[in-house]
């Protein structure tokens, strides 16, 4: 295919990575991970977040309120606000990295190989910050359906609810892990180009050199 080459692939797994990495910074800090209303009131519901919690009614609006200690929060988000923090730092890193391995950016250019490490790199980077993404997303999701479902609450009793943050977070990591696997899929094409063209006789050169020829005499 004409336009799979390695530097199409390396500016697509960017791209991805830059995408889940914004998608991920904006779930860390929506107060939409858990939702609560009750049949008793339904003009009042309950938002949850890692920072804080939220309280929207049709009168006043939407009122937020960070949490009064982080000691007293639960095991979970305390796990899942240090696991967001590293995915934010690992997927900056991971862009960061990336741009000046981009073929095409006249940055880090000697010695030779600077650019392919710098590819693994960001791949690997993208790889962790993709799962402290998906990993506290998925805590926080089995024990919102653990409390849900337990029977030792009345009925009568609001439970909390999977917000819109849970899908967003479960979408930024994956778009993380994919940005990662592409940063690996470019440096292999990468490799598999400088060896087909260090061969003088492959057929790829060979190719290349009768659609040169066929240019030249048209």
């Amino acid at each position: 295919m004409v336009f799979l080459t390695a530097k199409m692939m390396q500016r697509t797994a960017l791209f991805v990575t830059v995408g889940g990495l914004v998608t991920s910074l904006i779930t860390t800090f929506l107060p939409h991970w858990k939702t609560m209303n009750s049949d008793l009131n339904e003009v009042e519901n309950w938002f949850s977040g890692l920072w804080h919690t939220c309280l929207y009614t049709e009168e006043v609006g939407i009122q937020c309120k960070a949490y009064d200690s982080i000691m007293g929060l639960p095991l979970d988000l305390q796990i899942s606000r240090v696991l967001m923090s590293v995915s934010i730092g690992t997927g900056a890193s991971a862009v960061l990295a990336a741009f000046p391995g981009l073929e095409g950016v006249e940055m880090c250019m000697e010695p030779p190989g600077v650019k392919r490490r710098l590819l693994i790199f960001s791949g690997v980077l993208s790889w962790v910050s993709g799962l402290t993404t998906l990993a506290p997303v998925s805590v926080v999701a089995y024990t919102t359906v653990v409390d849900f479902w337990d029977e030792g609450f009345p009925d009568v009793m609001p439970r909390w609810e999977y917000g819109e943050a849970m899908f967003s977070g479960w979408f930024g990591g994956l778009a993380l892990v994919i940005g990662g696997t592409l940063f690996f899929v470019a440096v292999c094409m990468g490799d598999y180009d400088r060896q087909t063209s260090s061969v003088p006789n492959s057929p790829q050169v060979k190719q290349k050199t009768q659609h040169y020829l066929k240019t030249e005499v048209l």
